[in-house]
C-alpha cells in the first residue's frame, strides 16, 4: 500500500515513525537524567507526542479519510514537544528529539493542509 501514497504523505508517515521512536527513546534518557528532565509534564508530552505520531502514521498508511484531522493535531503536539525539548536541549539526545519533532510538525502540517 505504501506505493500508493504520495511523496508528501510518505514523508509525513516516515517522519511520524521517526518522531515516535525518538520521543520514546528520549523518555528513558530524561528519566535517567532526573531533575527538570524528568518532570511529569515533560515526560507526559513526550509520551503524547510518541502516541499521536504513531496513530497519525497508521491513519496515513491505511488511507483513513480522517488522516488530515489527525495530522493537524499531530503537528501541534510535535511543535509543543519540540519547544519543550529545546528548552532542555543541553545534550545531543534532547536536540535530536527537538529536530525530529520539528520535521514531523512541518510534514504533518503539510499533510493536514493537503486535505483541508
Amino acid at each position: 500500500m505504501r506505493e500508493l501514497l504520495s511523496e508528501e504523505l510518505l514523508r509525513a508517515m516516515q517522519d511520524c515513525e521517526e518522531c515516535h521512536n525518538l520521543c520514546n527513546k528520549t523518555v528513558t534518557h530524561c528519566l535517567n537524567r532526573g531533575g527538570e528532565h524528568s518532570h511529569p509534564s515533560h515526560i507526559g508530552l513526550l509520551f503524547d507526542c510518541a502516541e499521536i505520531c504513531q496513530s497519525t502514521a497508521n491513519f496515513i498508511l491505511r488511507g483513513s479519510p480522517l488522516y488530515g484531522h489527525l495530522s493537524a493535531v499531530c503537528s501541534k503536539v510535535c511543535e509543543m514537544c519540540a519547544q519543550d525539548c529545546e528548552r532542555l536541549g543541553d545534550d545531543a539526545t534532547m536536540r535530536a528529539c527537538a529536530e525530529a519533532c520539528r520535521r514531523c510538525a512541518e510534514t504533518t502540517r503539510k499533510a493536514a493542509m493537503a486535505v483541508a
